[in-house]
């Protein structure tokens, strides 16, 4: 198992080691294979062409999550882009710390790999439960 942070844009991501400890947890208790996973942290520009690239969808967004995984049962192996710039405006929207905004976002593409989605009203506020249960069980 192995999990890597790369920045493309400074990050400053405290207490690394215990969340390459914890996003495994996420994964077991959503009774789900994991191997690999990567997460970029990046600008608005720069996931706004992945949008466009990968998706074709031509507007900002927090986060895009791929997943690389050979099939469903085989163990994940995704790629989770992360703009920076988004986290900070929605850490200042949800009136939370860039810190805990960071997080939830993390587990949130983490849950999208675990066969979670977020298009319907009903899904989105299932998935945000889901994040605020890890990052409390993250943060306690």
């Amino acid at each position: 198992m192995s999990i890597y942070f790369h920045q493309l844009v400074k990050v400053n991501l405290q207490n690394r080691k215990s969340l390459k400890a914890f996003i495994p947890i996420l994964f077991t208790k959503e009774k789900k294979l994991f191997k690999s996973l990567s997460y970029i942290f990046c600008s608005d520009e720069y996931l706004l062409e992945v949008n466009n690239k990968f998706l074709q969808h031509n507007f900002y967004t927090d986060i895009i999550t791929f997943d690389l995984s050979a099939s469903k049962s085989s163990p994940t192996i995704g790629e989770i882009y992360i703009s920076v710039d988004r986290v900070k405006e929605n850490a200042i929207t949800h009136q939370s710390s860039f810190e805990t905004e960071l997080h939830r976002v993390i587990f949130h593409g983490a849950l999208h790999l675990c066969g979670y989605k977020d298009k319907t009203k009903k899904d989105s506020l299932f998935m945000r439960d889901k994040e605020d249960d890890y990052l409390s069980m993250y943060f306690e």
